[in-house]
């Protein structure tokens, strides 16, 4: 019976354990599939940005300051162009447009649209997201907690 309850025990946590694996592991996600297209997203800080970066793309850095980073892809390592728009909203409905621009660097192209937040800000994004290769435009939304440097 000890070892029923041991055995028992060890499957639960197990399984639990298997569970949060799966379920952190789709929270983690950094693309969304639609198709043939990858669609990668990310949100982060400014400040992440080397100072020399940001001034060649014209973009302001600072601790409130964010950066949303969209690309399409069909061959790994090759951006596709796109249209893109979308805007982000914090807890407050509280929302921004976001002005996407095209950065072209070899063989990729990607899109970034800066933002700002208030330090712990839970922010979701709404993206539309058109290939030029596709007649549908895809939905994309992810959720992201922003913390000032």
């Amino acid at each position: 019976m000890k070892h029923l309850v041991i055995l028992t025990t060890l499957l639960t946590l197990a399984l639990s354990l298997a569970i949060q694996a799966v379920a952190a592991n789709d929270d983690d996600k950094i693309y969304k599939q639609f198709g043939a297209n990858k669609i990668f997203y990310s949100a982060f800080n400014s400040t992440f940005l080397d100072p020399d970066i940001a001034v060649a793309n014209k973009i302001v850095r600072g601790k409130d300051k964010g950066l949303v980073n969209i690309a399409v892809v069909r061959e790994l390592g090759k951006g596709q162009p796109a249209t893109i728009s979308g805007n982000v909203s914090n807890i407050f409905q509280m929302s921004q447009n976001l002005e996407f621009f095209e950065v072209r660097e070899q063989n990729t192209v990607y899109y970034l649209a800066p933002f700002e937040f208030e330090n712990e800000d839970f922010l979701t994004f709404k993206i539309s997201v058109q290939p030029n290769n596709s007649q549908p435009a895809y939905q994309l939304k992810f959720q992201k907690k922003m913390y000032h440097d």
